[in-house]
């Protein structure tokens, strides 16, 4: 049970959230007219420091906050994956997002389908784009309730029964009701806030852990014994060469993965230039850097001692920090991981919406519908979505979403070809393209469930075959079938869809003189 003190710096720190989401009315301009970029992308006119926060607050979120430490608690080294990855995101994202962006702002678009509908003169590719984003980042939202319920179940803050569904639901109310109202300024502006109780409380707690245990070393050393004692031979702090090819391909999948989620590219379209999107992304290593700290702390939760719950590895660090802390900074430390769970839910429903209805409901349903009426589906949209997030949790064994969420990593990497190697050759053809997709699809869910709902998979037979990353082996099946099929259609004088993005064919970049942005 929570003590006073906890309970109080927690209740804190979610109460400043909520004003901060009142507060996101004033950074709406008063003389526009409703619009699904002025919800969405709140009129693109984050500048540099709001969009830092936001991206910083939307890629790192609750979940990966208590899934990294966790993995690192139960296996050691192969946990820290998630550190180059989200170093490799970074020139990726300094690339692609800003090329994307450029396109996206010249045309009105705001969703990758959006771009791949333009680039390709396909609507069939647009709806797959469309649908594969939404089908991934639904697990993921649901993925953000199973982080915030273990940290306050480690707190002593989610009681049992339907008492703890109720708080549950309170927290997730006030977002939806934020959410509605003001469309992504919300998540914005309490973005600031996760990122300044984040850092501030991380600080604290790797200063205390450090001063109670020794230093680094001590804490390593001790660590290292306990998982020597573990019946687990893939447990240890050093990486063995067997898992070295999953370890690189798992990080380079889930680079490639990261920025085709449709939450990702909502935070990055809403910056106001590519200048700022370019600024926003040499400065994110500092979020890496909270990571690796994070995972630091699973190691330490090991040498401590802590006992998580079979299963439930992710309560390691939220138990560690219930142990070490007096309650005013244990409850800080709760109530930044729970806000860092607001922020990218918000985000991932919003781009659900966006998508829902720019590449579902506009162009199938009600092609003539007005721009009111699209935010008014695009609120409802959202709302449905936590709303589903939460009965998915309630409803489902935990272990449900993290497998859907292992599938959804593989599956959003597979309209990679189209989105990002779109940006820079048109010379895929959109039918191989679709072939390449359903390839992909296939083969990446085939590879998963055949595994047991494992994200590594075997290469090749024998005693030693190589392990490797899922999605990228269904990846490079896509970009196979695309290449051969485009190559095969092309041949037989296939017509390609007409392209209305003013994008080369070829992978030539030219410089606008007047933004330094680098645009077609």
């Amino acid at each position: 049970m929570a003590d006073g003190a906890m309970t109080t710096t927690f209740l804190a720190v979610i109460g400043g959230a909520s004003l901060l989401a009142v507060t996101a009315r004033r950074l709406r301009p008063v003389d526009r007219l409703p619009s699904l970029e002025g919800w969405a992308l709140a009129d693109r006119s984050l500048g540099p420091g709001w969009t830092w926060l936001l991206l910083g607050g939307t890629l790192f979120t609750a979940y990966t906050f208590t899934a990294v430490p966790g993995l690192a608690y139960g296996n050691g080294a192969p946990a820290f994956f998630a550190v180059p990855y989200t170093v490799i995101v970074c020139p990726l994202a300094f690339v692609v997002l800003t090329r994307l962006w450029s396109v996206a702002r010249r045309h009105g678009y705001l969703t990758a389908a959006d771009f791949v509908r333009g680039r390709y003169g396909s609507p069939p590719l647009a709806l797959v784009v469309a649908l594969t984003g939404i089908l991934a980042t639904m697990p993921y939202l649901a993925l953000q309730l199973l982080g915030l319920r273990a940290v306050l179940t480690a707190g002593g803050l989610y009681p049992r029964g339907a008492a703890g569904d109720l708080v549950m639901v309170a927290l997730f109310a006030g977002l939806a009701v934020a959410t509605y109202r003001h469309g992504l300024r919300a998540p914005a502006v309490i973005s600031a806030l996760k990122a300044v109780a984040v850092f501030v409380s991380l600080t604290a707690v790797c200063w205390l852990v450090l001063e109670r245990l020794g230093g680094p070393g001590a804490v390593f050393e001790k660590a290292a014994r306990r998982l020597a004692e573990t019946d687990t031979a893939d447990s240890a702090l050093l990486l063995s060469p067997e898992q070295q090819p999953a370890y690189a391909t798992l990080a380079l999948g889930s680079a490639l993965a990261l920025l085709m989620y449709p939450h990702v590219l909502t935070a990055g379209f809403a910056a106001d230039s590519p200048r700022t999107v370019r600024r926003a992304v040499v400065a994110l290593p500092a979020w890496t850097a909270l990571l690796a700290l994070f995972g630091f702390l699973g190691i330490a939760a090991l040498a401590t001692g802590v006992r998580a719950p079979e299963g439930g590895a992710e309560a390691a660090v939220p138990m560690l920090v219930d142990r070490l802390m007096p309650g005013p900074l244990a409850g800080l430390v709760f109530g930044a991981i729970t806000v860092g769970a607001l922020v990218p839910a918000a985000v991932m429903s919003i781009a659900a919406a966006t998508s829902f209805v720019r590449n579902v409901y506009v162009e199938y349903v009600h092609p003539t519908a007005t721009p009111k009426r699209q935010v008014r589906i695009a609120k409802a949209v959202s709302l449905t979505a936590k709303v589903g997030a939460v009965a998915f949790v309630f409803g489902l064994r935990d272990q449900d979403a993290i497998n859907l969420q292992l599938l959804g990593g593989v599956w959003i990497l597979q309209i990679f070809p189209a989105v990002a190697v779109g940006l820079f050759t048109g010379w895929l053809h959109r039918r191989a393209l679709l072939a390449g997709w359903a390839v992909g699809m296939a083969s990446g869910t085939y590879l998963v469930v055949h595994e047991g709902f494992s994200s590594i998979v075997p290469l090749g037979a024998g005693a030693g075959p190589l392990e490797i990353y899922a999605g990228l082996a269904a990846l490079l099946l896509n970009l196979t079938v695309a290449v051969a099929g485009t190559a095969a259609l092309t041949r037989l004088g296939v017509p390609r869809g007409a392209d209305a993005t003013d994008l080369p064919s070829r992978l030539t970049v030219r410089r606008r003189p007047e933004t330094g942005a680098n645009t077609p």
